[in-house]
């Protein structure tokens, strides 16, 4: 793997809120996709922790993270981030679901998301039924932490295939 720079958002350090929120936020998003890079699928479909957890499963969900929170919730599509189907089906890599296809499908939905969240304020606010009312800036944040949450799985899912660290 490639060293990226120190912090995710070094090129944002002085810049406004939304500039240093995007700025993180697309750190993190490339560092997933950069951990991904030279996996074969049958590596990320690998089993090596207890749980149901793979760097595959991993990147399916991030990918209907970023559709519930911004394109379902943000847009109020829906009163929250659910989705149709079984959340575990999020994890779970069928036959016809190849890494790269999983990791191109990710980096799109986070195209549209840079989109969608391009046409609202931070202040701006919908409803969620569980936890009231969230703001986009509170939607950013908790992307955030989501994605850096997961791609540190990935980094230790990798480091166990074939050894390789770094951000």
């Amino acid at each position: 793997m490639t060293d990226p720079p120190a912090v995710p958002a070094a090129d944002a350090t002085a810049a406004g809120e939304r500039r240093t929120l995007d700025a993180f936020l697309d750190g993190y998003r490339d560092a997933v996709v950069r951990k991904t890079t030279g996996l074969s699928d049958a590596d990320g479909r690998r089993h090596l922790v207890a749980s149901a957890t793979t760097v595959s499963g991993l990147i399916k969900h991030l990918r209907w993270v970023e559709y519930g929170w911004f394109d379902q919730l943000l847009t109020q599509r829906a009163e929250d981030h659910r989705r149709s189907h079984d959340r575990n089906w999020e994890f779970e890599v069928g036959a016809d679901e190849a890494l790269p296809t999983l990791v191109d499908e990710y980096q799109r939905q986070c195209e549209h998301s840079r989109r969608v969240v391009a046409r609202y304020p931070l202040d701006h606010e919908v409803a969620h039924r569980r936890l009231g009312r969230v703001s986009l800036r509170w939607i950013y944040v908790h992307l955030i932490e989501e994605t850096a949450r997961h791609c540190g799985q990935i980094d230790i899912l990798r480091e166990q295939l074939d050894g390789a660290t770094g951000f």
